[in-house]
């Protein structure tokens, strides 16, 4: 697409990204990273593009991690070869992992279960034995094993002797998304790094090399001091950041890169609302920031050229309608938003609101110019 579309041209709701926004987000945490000494493997399930991820490689086919082996899949066919699939394996998807291992993808898997390793051995269709890394628990976040489990060395076990690869570990600090404030965040990250060193010494110990020591998250990326031990770093959200990040001071407003583009379409006034043609379908129902120090409903309010709106939040939402409306104790005036008139709306989620829509349209800055489209991976 050329610059002959702006903003003011496409059917509403739909994603705008800044590029040069993209861009400046990918190199403030290559830059720490490099400074750090360990690469950055990009997570591609908040993006799913193959557009964004070309920003960070250069244009190269890099490392990547996934949520779905549609992703996978996709970049596979993009000349991606070395992919990790950050999701606990599910037996009856071992089929995709081998017909992608079999078109020279090294695709790794993520178990925590000797279940899943079992499984895992047993499905190798006469090829090298599939790689896997051990899920760690390092907050209670979600799956996982602790590194003291005595489940752990039996997991490995169970891999090896069956065939498969033990490659290592992955944890993710996913209770860093509600950390606040620097110390907290800090916090995470040595935690998030202390457990996957500590994890990969049990297998090491246990005869198992281990070479991969994988951690990550969009919060620890930013705010590790140190990271002694491991071998990789995953982030993705960055790409983009939202409101969840700005709320606990991983980023600012100003980084935002994504936002929904939504038209007004009615007022009640009696109610103090401005109605949207943007309602859940496009943002998602994601209330992330509910629990933070400063609630900002489904998102925050600008007009076209990112000027946020003093007070005004998209504070409630239904299939196809949004609600604008002034954050609650506020003396700021309504804005004056006649009908016809297009917002932004800054999403708590960026991976949830994305999730949305199939396609990205790409402005640059101080423009409303649609540049490029860049699409999305969709399904799993």
């Amino acid at each position: 697409m050329t610059g002959r579309s702006t903003l003011n041209d496409l059917e509403t709701p739909f994603l705008a990204v800044n590029q040069a926004t993209v861009a400046a987000n990918i190199g403030r945490l290559r830059k720490y990273l490099d400074e750090l000494g360990v690469p950055l493997r990009l997570h591609v399930k908040t993006a799913k593009s193959l557009d964004v991820a070309a920003l960070l490689h250069d244009e190269q086919p890099g490392s990547i991690t996934v949520s779905t082996l549609a992703e996978a899949e996709v970049f596979a066919g993009a000349g991606y070869r070395d992919i990790v699939y950050a999701v606990g394996i599910a037996p009856h998807k071992l089929a995709r992992v081998v017909a992608l291992r079999q078109r020279g993808v090294d695709l790794v898997v993520l178990l925590d279960s000797v279940e899943q390793a079992a499984a895992l051995a047993t499905s190798r269709a006469g090829m090298a034995g599939i790689p896997a890394l051990i899920e760690i628990d390092c907050d209670g976040h979600r799956g996982g094993v602790r590194p003291d489990d005595p489940a752990l060395p039996v997991i490995a076990r169970t891999l090896a002797d069956g065939g498969a690869e033990v490659r290592g570990v992955l944890v993710h600090a996913g209770e860093s998304y509600y950390a606040d404030g620097v110390e907290g965040l800090r916090a995470a990250a040595e935690n998030e790094r202390q457990c996957a060193v500590q994890a990969a010494e049990v297998l090491r110990v246990a005869g198992h090399e281990a070479p991969v020591v994988s951690v990550g998250s969009t919060p620890t990326a930013h705010f590790a001091v140190d990271l002694t031990g491991v071998t990789e770093v995953r982030a993705g959200n960055f790409v983009f950041f939202d409101l969840v990040m700005a709320g606990i001071g991983v980023c600012s407003t100003a980084d935002l890169a994504m936002t929904v583009v939504t038209t007004v379409i009615g007022h009640r006034l009696d109610k103090g609302w401005i109605l949207t043609d943007g309602g859940w379908m496009a943002t998602s129902r994601d209330r992330g920031t509910a629990r933070q120090r400063v609630d900002q409903g489904y998102g925050l309010v600008a007009d076209l050229d990112g000027n946020l709106y003093p007070d005004l939040l998209m504070s409630d939402a239904s299939q196809e309608h949004g609600v604008l409306s002034l954050r609650p104790g506020s003396t700021a005036a309504l804005p004056d938003l006649p009908v016809g008139t297009r917002v932004r709306i800054l999403p708590n989620h960026a991976c949830a609101t994305a999730a949305q829509h199939d396609q990205y349209h790409v402005t640059e800055p101080d423009s409303t110019a649609v540049v490029a489209v860049w699409p999305r991976v969709q399904g799993w």
